[in-house]
Protein backbone atom coordinates (compact mmCIF):
# COMPACT_ATOMS: atom_id res chain seq x y z
CA UNK A 1 0.00 0.00 0.00
CA UNK A 2 3.02 3.00 0.79
CA UNK A 3 4.40 1.75 -2.22
CA UNK A 4 0.77 2.51 -4.32
CA UNK A 5 0.93 5.44 -2.33
CA UNK A 6 4.67 6.71 -3.25
CA UNK A 7 4.21 6.17 -6.82
CA UNK A 8 0.47 7.89 -6.85
CA UNK A 9 2.36 10.69 -5.12
CA UNK A 10 5.31 10.92 -7.85
CA UNK A 11 2.59 10.88 -10.69
CA UNK A 12 0.39 13.43 -9.18
CA UNK A 13 3.44 15.73 -8.66
CA UNK A 14 4.57 15.07 -12.10
CA UNK A 15 1.32 15.49 -13.53
CA UNK A 16 0.90 18.87 -11.82
CA UNK A 17 4.73 19.90 -12.83
CA UNK A 18 3.84 19.14 -16.39
CA UNK A 19 0.38 21.53 -15.88
CA UNK A 20 2.15 24.63 -14.33
CA UNK A 21 5.25 24.36 -15.89
CA UNK A 22 3.77 23.92 -19.50
CA UNK A 23 1.74 26.76 -19.05
CA UNK A 24 4.40 28.81 -18.35
CA UNK A 25 6.50 27.39 -20.98
CA UNK A 26 3.85 28.66 -23.54
CA UNK A 27 3.33 31.90 -21.79
CA UNK A 28 6.96 32.73 -22.65
CA UNK A 29 6.21 31.54 -26.36
CA UNK A 30 3.56 33.69 -26.52
CA UNK A 31 5.78 36.14 -25.58
CA UNK A 32 8.91 35.49 -27.47
CA UNK A 33 6.46 34.97 -30.81
CA UNK A 34 5.33 38.74 -30.05
CA UNK A 35 8.83 39.85 -29.95
CA UNK A 36 9.85 38.44 -32.62
CA UNK A 37 7.29 39.55 -34.61
CA UNK A 38 7.79 43.05 -33.64
CA UNK A 39 11.35 43.23 -33.93
CA UNK A 40 10.97 41.80 -37.65
CA UNK A 41 8.43 44.76 -38.35
CA UNK A 42 10.54 47.10 -36.86
CA UNK A 43 13.47 45.86 -39.48
CA UNK A 44 11.15 45.65 -42.43
CA UNK A 45 10.68 49.56 -42.05
CA UNK A 46 14.34 49.90 -43.22
CA UNK A 47 13.17 51.16 -46.88
CA UNK A 48 16.42 52.15 -49.16
CA UNK A 49 14.56 55.02 -49.60
CA UNK A 50 17.22 56.21 -52.92
CA UNK A 51 15.59 53.24 -54.84
CA UNK A 52 12.08 54.02 -53.53
CA UNK A 53 12.70 57.49 -54.65
CA UNK A 54 14.10 56.83 -58.12
CA UNK A 55 11.80 53.62 -59.27
CA UNK A 56 8.90 53.67 -56.53
CA UNK A 57 9.97 50.23 -55.50
CA UNK A 58 10.06 48.54 -51.87
CA UNK A 59 13.04 47.58 -51.35
CA UNK A 60 14.97 46.98 -47.97
CA UNK A 61 18.29 48.51 -46.97
CA UNK A 62 19.84 44.93 -45.68
CA UNK A 63 22.03 46.17 -43.08
CA UNK A 64 19.87 48.80 -41.71
CA UNK A 65 16.91 46.99 -41.14
CA UNK A 66 19.20 43.61 -39.04
CA UNK A 67 20.07 46.53 -37.24
CA UNK A 68 16.56 48.07 -36.45
CA UNK A 69 15.57 44.72 -35.76
CA UNK A 70 18.15 43.94 -33.15
CA UNK A 71 17.67 47.41 -31.71
CA UNK A 72 14.02 46.40 -30.98
CA UNK A 73 15.03 43.04 -29.67
CA UNK A 74 18.11 44.82 -27.32
CA UNK A 75 15.51 46.92 -25.91
CA UNK A 76 13.25 44.29 -24.73
CA UNK A 77 16.01 42.45 -23.18
CA UNK A 78 15.90 39.87 -25.50
CA UNK A 79 18.71 38.19 -28.03
CA UNK A 80 17.63 36.73 -31.34
CA UNK A 81 19.05 35.60 -34.55
CA UNK A 82 17.76 38.27 -37.47
CA UNK A 83 18.53 37.61 -41.15
CA UNK A 84 17.34 39.49 -44.23
CA UNK A 85 17.08 37.78 -47.43
CA UNK A 86 15.59 39.95 -50.33
CA UNK A 87 12.60 42.15 -48.92
CA UNK A 88 11.93 40.09 -46.00
CA UNK A 89 13.26 40.25 -42.74
CA UNK A 90 13.16 37.33 -40.26
CA UNK A 91 13.74 37.08 -36.72
CA UNK A 92 14.14 34.10 -34.16
CA UNK A 93 14.42 34.33 -30.51
CA UNK A 94 15.10 32.07 -27.94
CA UNK A 95 13.87 32.26 -24.56
CA UNK A 96 14.38 30.05 -21.51
CA UNK A 97 11.96 29.75 -18.53
CA UNK A 98 12.64 28.18 -14.99
CA UNK A 99 10.39 25.43 -14.31
CA UNK A 100 8.56 25.31 -11.15
CA UNK A 101 7.80 21.86 -10.57
CA UNK A 102 9.86 19.77 -12.89
CA UNK A 103 12.74 20.88 -11.76
CA UNK A 104 12.04 18.28 -9.13
CA UNK A 105 12.99 15.75 -11.27
CA UNK A 106 15.94 17.26 -13.09
CA UNK A 107 14.42 19.54 -15.40
CA UNK A 108 15.50 23.21 -14.67
CA UNK A 109 14.32 25.30 -17.29
CA UNK A 110 12.28 24.92 -20.75
CA UNK A 111 13.61 26.45 -23.76
CA UNK A 112 11.67 27.76 -26.23
CA UNK A 113 12.09 29.38 -29.81
CA UNK A 114 9.37 31.79 -31.81
CA UNK A 115 10.25 33.04 -35.35
CA UNK A 116 8.65 36.30 -37.00
CA UNK A 117 9.03 37.38 -40.71
CA UNK A 118 8.14 40.53 -41.82
CA UNK A 119 8.53 42.76 -45.49
CA UNK A 120 7.63 46.44 -46.71
CA UNK A 121 4.37 46.96 -47.86
CA UNK A 122 2.54 49.85 -49.72
CA UNK A 123 -0.10 51.36 -47.12
CA UNK A 124 -3.90 52.12 -48.82
CA UNK A 125 -3.77 53.17 -52.46
CA UNK A 126 -7.32 54.03 -52.89
CA UNK A 127 -9.50 56.36 -50.88
CA UNK A 128 -12.01 54.72 -48.66
CA UNK A 129 -15.62 55.58 -49.46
Amino acid sequence: MTAFLVALTASLLALAGLVLDGGLALATKVQAAGAAEAAARAGAQAIDLTTYRLDNDLQLAPDQAASKARAHLSSAGLDGNVTVSGNTVTVVVTASQRTQLLGLVGIPSITVQATGHASPHRGATTPSP
